[in-house]
């Protein structure tokens, strides 16, 4: 599978971009259940309109990994910045950056940036797949950290922000038991991780939300960076909530291109249930 990765890299990203869109429609036409949930999510959030491109936006982020990962510097050259300046306000004030990129446009991108300008820690969870952990690893770049998601993976992340680097993670993913509170996402409970409050809380870094924006025909990203300047509560319900409503606020720019058959809504297990809509809200 690597070789056929490395392969599939030398193609156009153009290409491998529309390969991937039609491989997504296939998937949302051959799989009830992938159907039902994209569907179900995007009623949710106000998009019922935009499943079918939805299905396309999610095999356009498979189809252009193989370039992302192994091209890099490539993709790289095809990256738009706005918002830079925020970041570097948090390096002149010697303080670290917590980047927050949900399943939304090439997230990929996001992190390949970071690490341009300086070590970055990514927050990464291993596959079940032996052999898509393999090649989540072999995609490693100068500057770019791999910490496993567990309790002694917290460690580095902690050192990192206090000496003043990044550190990147997908506060839309679920978290296991223990490490969330159900917050309020698109009008839903949805368990989330309080981790991102309290590295912030705990260093003082500053949170940097990233939206790398997939452009047209292969023309490459365009990568949105916007601060959470905002102080978060103490409490870790209403501090997590903050942050959900930066992330609908990030994914409202380009609805399409949000990961939307991914199962945001489940509960964990060893997690309390859900609290009915209306008691969520914050």
């Amino acid at each position: 599978m690597l070789r056929l990765f490395r392969a599939l890299s030398r193609l156009p990203l153009g290409l491998l971009q529309a390969a991937g869109g039609v491989l997504g429609v296939l998937v949302y036409a051959a799989s009830p259940t992938y159907r039902r949930r994209l569907q179900a999510n995007l009623r949710l959030a106000g998009y019922p309109a935009l499943a079918l491109r939805a299905a396309r936006d999610a095999g356009r982020m498979l189809g252009e990994l193989p370039f992302v990962w192994f091209r890099g510097d490539a993709a790289l050259r095809r990256v738009r910045i706005d918002g830079e300046d925020c970041v570097a306000q948090a390096r002149a004030q010697g303080l670290g950056v917590l980047y927050l990129t949900p399943h939304l446009g090439c997230f990929e991108v996001s992190a390949q940036v970071a690490a341009s300008w300086g070590p970055i820690w990514v927050l990464y969870r291993p596959p079940r797949k032996a052999w898509l952990d393999a090649l989540v690893l072999a995609r490693r770049r100068d500057n770019l950290h791999i910490v496993a998601a567990s309790a002694a993976g917290m460690r580095p992340l902690l050192r990192a922000l206090r000496a003043g680097e990044a550190v990147g993670m997908l506060p839309d993913q679920a978290p296991s038991a223990g490490e969330g509170v159900w917050a309020p996402f698109f009008g839903r409970p949805a368990y989330t991780m309080t981790l991102p409050a309290r590295l912030a809380q705990l260093t003082g870094a500053r949170i940097v939300l990233a939206f790398a924006e997939r452009l047209p025909r292969g023309a490459g990203y365009h990568l949105h960076l916007r601060a959470l300047d905002e102080t978060l509560p103490d409490d870790p319900a209403e501090a997590t909530a903050r942050v959900n409503r930066a992330i609908e606020d990030l994914i409202r720019m380009q609805p399409s291109q949000y990961l939307w058959g991914y199962n945001r809504y489940k509960t964990p297990p060893g997690a309390p249930p859900p609290p009915p809509a209306a008691e969520a809200a914050p």
